[in-house]
């Protein structure tokens, strides 16, 4: 069954039970009303009619049109229960032997209870002990009919239980109403959430009022929608730089390959026997390009490791003096075509980090330096504390980066000028990059074409690794 019709059933019964009770309710207290009313008017009736009867007063025709107009019904009886006077003729039954006035007689003080006297039928009946001073009267009764009063609950029924159905079938169609109009925005929701699928998670669900229990779940829905589309968004680009960074890959490794299987078919075919002297330079190829291969696999290696977050080696280091390890060995591979000069800070600048990836973080950026600055320029190596943190900060006076580039530099394979890569791979930025940010640091550069470019390894003082 829809949750439509089981509200609409729960809401009818409920309402519906409470009709039911109420008007029950209202029976019961009107009926005991009415009834004591009756009660209450034949005691009052029968004690005035039996004062009369103890003062000797007979009763006479003013005094039962008096008694008359309430419905009301006098009887005097003797001892033996026979009637000396009475307002009404009564019908001529025969006497039960628990009659009223047979009780009162017993117990000597006034009795009432249900009879049949009167032509109506059932009765109240209430009857008083009196010992007059005139007269044999014993006992006076006085009695009212309950039929007006069953003819009122009667006709009170039936218009109550005709109301009460009335209002259960309102009920029912308020319900109903009521119903729909609540489960209305649940309506939208889902005819939203229908149209929606994995193509098209920019689409959100319709609040109509924020503050009801139906706005703060069409809410959270767009919330999560956001996430989701969030992360396949970044999955996506995920999948698309996995994408270009195989078809990078494939075409780093594709050129080495090319040149190595070149050389050794020549090798094979005629170079060894005809040519000894080509055969020694292809030798040297296949070295160049086998190092090559070498180096682009243990960068991709490094980087794979970076992504699966291999663990680190971290201790409490000197971090000039690893600059200093770093520029040395720059120094060197530059071969005195570049001058390569380390700034010694005034005092030990220690931080907690990897002392070898650190290391090789250093290297990239001198190497990076060195490579892209021309014969004859220059590159700095220098250490400061910044905002609680410690940089190494490597500047050149290469041919800079263009402004459009530098958000660029740090993707893998991306080479600012092909031309003067000397062979690299466009992977060494990305790893000093992966490096940083497994310490919880960063790289910032910042560059002018023509004029050079420093790049600043920026690392927390105390450890913070990245989630």
């Amino acid at each position: 069954m829809p949750i439509r019709w089981r509200l609409t059933l729960f809401i009818a019964l409920v309402i519906g039970a409470i009709l039911l009770v109420l008007g029950l309710t209202l029976f019961f207290l009107l009926r005991d009303a009415l009834l004591s009313g009756v009660e209450d008017t034949v005691r009052n009736r029968a004690v005035t009619a039996a004062r009369d009867a103890e003062a000797g007063e007979a009763l006479d025709e003013e005094d039962a049109d008096e008694f008359a107009l309430d419905g009301i019904f006098i009887v005097v009886r003797d001892e033996g229960g026979r009637i000396i006077d009475q307002t009404v003729n009564l019908r001529s039954t025969k006497e039960m032997e628990d009659a009223v006035w047979r009780r009162t007689l017993e117990s000597g003080r006034p009795e009432g209870g249900a009879a049949e006297l009167s032509p109506e039928g059932s009765d109240y009946v209430y009857a008083v002990p009196v010992n007059p001073s005139k007269g044999p009267a014993r006992v006076v009764e006085a009695g009212k009919s309950y039929e007006p009063v069953k003819e009122t609950l009667a006709v009170f029924g039936t218009v109550l239980a005709a109301g009460i159905g009335a209002a259960f079938l309102f009920s029912i169609g308020g319900a109903y109403l009521l119903a729909r109009a609540a489960l209305r925005p649940v309506d939208a929701v889902t005819s939203a959430a229908r149209e929606m699928g994995e193509g098209n998670l920019s689409k959100r669900l319709p609040v109509a009022n924020p503050r009801d229990e139906v706005g703060r779940l069409a809410a959270t829905i767009n919330g999560l929608l956001s996430r989701l589309e969030a992360a396949f968004t970044r999955r996506e680009e995920v999948l698309e730089r996995q994408r270009r960074f195989a078809a990078d890959a494939s075409h780093e490794l594709r050129t080495p390959l090319t040149a190595i299987s070149g050389h050794a078919r020549m090798l094979d075919e005629w170079a060894l026997e005809e040519d000894p002297e080509r055969a020694r330079r292809s030798v040297g190829a296949i070295r160049r390009e086998a190092g090559r291969m070498r180096s682009l696999v243990e960068s991709l290696l490094a980087l794979t490791r970076g992504d699966d977050g291999a663990g680190l080696a971290v201790g409490r280091h000197d971090l000039a003096a690893v600059a200093e390890e770093a520029a040395q060995a720059a120094r060197a591979a530059a071969g005195g075509k570049v001058a390569v000069e380390y700034v010694r800070p005034g005092r030990k600048i220690e931080a907690t980090f990897d002392r070898d990836r650190v290391l090789q973080a250093a290297s990239i950026l001198l190497d990076n330096a060195v490579r892209y600055t021309l014969e004859g320029g220059s590159v700095t190596v220098s250490l400061r504390e910044e905002d609680g943190r410690a940089a190494l900060e490597v500047s050149d006076t290469g041919v800079g980066i263009p402004e459009d580039e530098l958000p660029l530099i740090f993707e893998r394979f991306h080479r600012t000028d092909p031309s003067r890569a000397d062979g690299g791979a466009g992977l060494g930025l990305s790893i000093a990059r992966q490096i940083a940010e497994s310490h919880g640091g960063k790289i910032r550069v910042r560059s002018t074409p023509g004029e050079g470019s420093t790049f600043t390894l920026l690392l927390p003082k105390r450890p913070q690794p990245r989630s």
